[in-house]
């Protein structure tokens, strides 16, 4: 174990570490675990413990401002918009704690991917799993970034026709615009720069700044209906402008590759890592006893339409958005919900180290009436883990649900809980 408190880019400490000397630790174990927690310090404030209690057994809380955006400013690259993501800052402080360069980060949630790219740029191999393909079209270009200078030819040689879309997209962007668009949905290849111009773009077809392509809109994590476009139209009194693709992708690029050096360019290359898109229940190409931590955030019950927010990301990417939400499970109630996240742990079991550590992000739903944290617990231990206790992050830290419409107070998650398991040796 490296405590997070003698690495120069933290800026929190504990009260018995010595500054710039590593604890290394052959295993970090539940107590040594619990004593870190309790005794994490972050400017001038404790932690605070309280008790979960789940029938005749009591679980360890801790409550603190373990990680902020303050703390720590993240890299550049992370900069991709995604519905319900969590900061940067969140999986560094479990990546710190329990696992050491070359050792292996897994993600059966991946989202946008922030667990898996903080973890290469700490030198950990990574495995990356989401049902959504979206998310490895987001994350893997970022672990085989072409240089700005590549981008920028690769942009000059692409030519734009005058070929339409499929589908009305008049609503979103100018006549000019959709033939560019068009143009680089049909023209780019399967390389590292033109991946690399498909993220980019897939993040930039619509939001609402001049830095998108389309105009005015909703932000740029979820997609309006063209019906509902139509309206925001003529509620505004607005028509698309034309906008440049290549200049925007051009400029988000170089936005993302502000703190991106040739060394960390060539580091990321070398990163071990490995991307599907299945049911996080059945990774079977994952071999056993081959993770040393995991840091996710599963669905919270029924609160995401996937075909809905993704409809236009989907169809600049060829892929069937109704058949991808066919495939992932809405869970009206709890019960659902539990049965299905039990058979994730059984398979976050089968193929955790012994020794191991999964660090479970859950939160309040239904305005605070139900705690998934409660739920979780009795989950790992059904599958065989250890539970090292409960973390609440006490800084207003949330998901992105006030962007994307969800009042954060009243329907979405209202704190920023992890649960801590350990697989036993």
């Amino acid at each position: 174990m490296v405590s997070p408190g003698s690495r120069r880019e933290s800026t929190f400490t504990f009260p018995h570490s010595t500054p710039g000397q590593l604890d290394r630790m052959p295993a970090v174990s539940i107590e040594r675990a619990k004593a870190v927690l309790s005794e994490f310090v972050l400017v001038n404030q404790e932690t605070s413990i309280d008790k979960l209690v789940l029938g005749k057994e009591n679980y360890t809380k801790f409550v603190n401002e373990f990680w902020t955006a303050k703390q720590r400013q993240a890299n550049s690259i992370h900069e991709i918009s995604y519905r319900a993501c969590y900061k940067p800052q969140l999986p560094r402080f479990f990546i710190d704690i329990f696992t050491e360069k070359g050792d292996t980060v897994y993600d059966p949630f991946a989202g946008r991917g922030t667990t898996l790219i903080e973890a290469a740029l700490m030198g950990r191999n990574i495995v990356s799993n989401d049902v959504n393909p979206l998310s490895v079209i987001l994350t893997k270009p970022r672990l085989n970034i072409p240089r700005i200078d590549e981008i920028e030819d690769r942009l000059d040689e692409i030519e734009f026709g005058q070929s339409e879309a499929d589908i009305d997209l008049s609503m979103f962007f100018d006549k000019k615009t959709e033939y560019e668009i068009v143009s680089l949905k049909n023209r780019l290849l399967d390389s590292d720069v033109d991946n690399w111009i498909r993220m980019v773009s897939t993040n930039r077809l619509t939001g609402h700044s001049a830095g998108f392509f389309s105009g005015y809109t909703l932000p740029p994590n979820q997609a309006a209906s063209q019906k509902s476009q139509k309206l925001i139209n003529a509620r505004l009194e607005i028509v698309p402008p034309y906008k440049n693709t290549k200049e925007i992708i051009l400029k988000k690029s170089k936005s993302l590759l502000r703190n991106i050096n040739s060394k960390l360019r060539r580091e990321l290359k070398t990163i071990n890592s490995t991307f599907s898109s299945l049911d996080s229940r059945k990774t079977s190409h994952i071999q056993n006893d081959s993770i040393n931590l995991t840091v996710t955030s599963p669905p919270f019950l029924n609160i995401v339409k996937y075909a809905a927010d993704n409809w236009l990301r989907c169809w600049f990417n060829d892929i069937d958005a109704s058949e991808v939400e066919s495939r992932i499970s809405l869970c009206r109630t709890v019960e659902t919900w539990s049965e299905i996240m039990g058979s994730v742990f059984d398979e976050l079991y089968r193929i955790t180290i012994p020794g191991g550590w999964v660090a479970f992000e859950v939160g309040e739903v239904n305005n605070g009436k139900i705690k998934l944290d409660e739920h979780v617990v009795p989950l790992g231990l059904e599958s065989g883990f250890h539970c090292a206790g409960v973390m609440v992050n006490s800084q207003d830290f949330t998901k992105t649900s006030n962007i994307w419409g969800v009042n954060n107070m009243k329907i979405g998650t209202n704190t920023n809980r992890i649960v801590l398991f350990h697989k036993p040796k």
